[in-house]
């Protein structure tokens, strides 16, 4: 989007790794708060469909109880559902600035579909209430036959909001989050920035499989969050036997059944990750992850089985710091993808520092003298010392420099038969000018 790169500003590393921590926090707040109005919101219409179908009081209850408790207010919707997403945005125009990904356009038009989604699931959470005032009269019959008709006119009137407001925020979120997920995706998958429209992007293996493991860790936290609720803030509610049990059986088979799904979908994304996402880092997150999972399997079953509530707390925190690791893991993998992009965004910060104080280029440094003093002691062109020689690692960095460049400064282990190699410690500058050094030495 041109008008959000003209609002770009030069990034040192310092601040570029900045963005990536903020990036993290947003998405502390935005994925658990818009994964459960989601999840609580489909399974309210669902409940109240049956409820209203079936003439099951009981549905229509949990249905409203659901809604008005886990979306909270429409203040908490607007700072935890659309603040992130606007602050996602512009961090993505700063990291991803010129690199061409549909990231930012896709973010933003996810951006306008989750507002509207939200706006109308607040609508069906007030209209819901409105009805139920309605519900209430219906059996009321005036005398006078006009304010008989206006009554049973508003009653039909706030049953059809409600209903419609209901169906079409699920659908603005679903739509919302899916390009959202797919934006996000393609931040990751650095290989597609350019190839690889936004549109496609949409309906590939590695995004589908994102936004199901999405939809499911909604569901997931969503149960957790019935519990959490209903038996274990502030004591609990106050409800009579025969509701309380149906509110546990109900929430006790949402969490597990997304819950069990979890390990399947979490391997399949880090399976799906390009290879210069991967780390050990994202890797430990994974498990960190798995491991939460299996602990709220444990105090899900100790629920079942034991037939109390006492774990109800226990489950949603795991449920929540394991979506937590997960966020972690791929903002790890975005850094790491997105390496090469922030070593240009670097240099191109100290061409604009040298520039403000009046030196018109960056300072001139020698790869030849760098490379003899920082990499000579480790690197050959023909031969093998502590690391491999050059003719065997360059031949894939041809036409390649900024990988080159992005690579020396935050080496990796590649080969398992040398040891990894130290972060030599160079600004982009210096790291660019040994690029180039050892790339046309090895051409000659």
């Amino acid at each position: 989007m041109e008008f959000l790169d003209n609002l770009v500003l030069p990034q040192s590393s310092e601040h570029i790794q900045l963005l990536h921590y903020m990036l993290i926090l947003v998405m502390f707040l935005f994925i658990p708060f818009i994964s459960i109005v989601f999840g609580s919101t489909a399974i309210s219409l669902y409940y109240r469909t049956r409820g209203i179908n079936e003439s099951n009081p009981q549905y229509i209850r949990f249905s409203r109880d659901l809604i008005e408790t886990l979306t909270i207010n429409k203040s908490v919707g607007i700072i935890l559902g659309i603040v992130p997403v606007l602050t996602a945005i512009l961090i993505f125009a700063q990291l991803l600035h010129s690199t061409g990904a549909a990231t930012v356009s896709l973010l933003a038009a996810s951006f306008f579909l989750i507002a509207i989604g939200l706006i109308l699931v607040y609508t069906y959470r007030y209209s819901f209430s409105l009805h139920e005032v309605f519900e209430s009269i219906k059996d009321y019959k005036p005398e006078d036959h006009e304010v008989h008709n206006e009554i049973k006119k508003y009653r039909e009137g706030s049953h059809k909001l409600s209903s419609k407001s209901a169906v079409y925020g699920i659908v603005f979120l679903f739509l919302g989050l899916w390009i959202f997920v797919t934006g996000f995706s393609l931040a990751i998958l650095s290989d597609r920035w350019e190839s690889v429209s936004g549109l496609y992007s949409l309906f590939s293996l590695a995004v589908l499989a994102r936004f199901i493991h999405f939809l499911i860790t909604a569901f997931a936290i969503t149960g957790g969050a019935i519990l959490f609720a209903f038996f274990y803030w502030e004591g609990g509610k106050t409800l009579d036997g025969e509701y309380h049990a149906f509110v546990k059986r109900t929430a006790l088979r949402i969490t597990f059944a997304a819950a069990f799904l979890q390990p399947l979908f979490l391997v399949i994304n880090i399976v799906t990750l390009p290879q210069n996402a991967l780390s050990g880092s994202v890797f430990g997150y994974a498990v960190l992850s798995l491991i939460l999972i299996f602990a709220a399997y444990h105090f899900l079953y100790a629920m079942i089985k034991e037939g109390h509530i006492k774990y109800s707390g226990h489950v949603f925190f795991v449920i929540l710091f394991a979506l937590l690791a997960l966020v972690v893991q791929d903002q790890l993998a975005m850094s790491n993808s997105t390496r090469e992009q922030s070593a240009i965004l670097s240099a191109k910060f100290e061409q604009y520092l040298a520039e403000i104080k009046g030196a018109g280029t960056v300072e001139e440094v020698s790869g030849e003298e760098i490379f003899q003093v920082r990499c000579s002691t480790c690197h050959r062109f023909d031969q093998k010392l502590v690391g491999p020689p050059y003719k065997e690692t360059l031949p894939k960095y041809e036409g390649k420099m900024n990988d080159l460049v992005g690579f020396i400064l935050n080496p990796e282990k590649i080969d398992p038969a040398y040891p990894p190699m130290p972060n030599p410690g160079l600004k982009p500058n210096e790291a660019r000018a040994v690029a180039e050094y050892i790339m046309e030495t090895y051409k000659k």
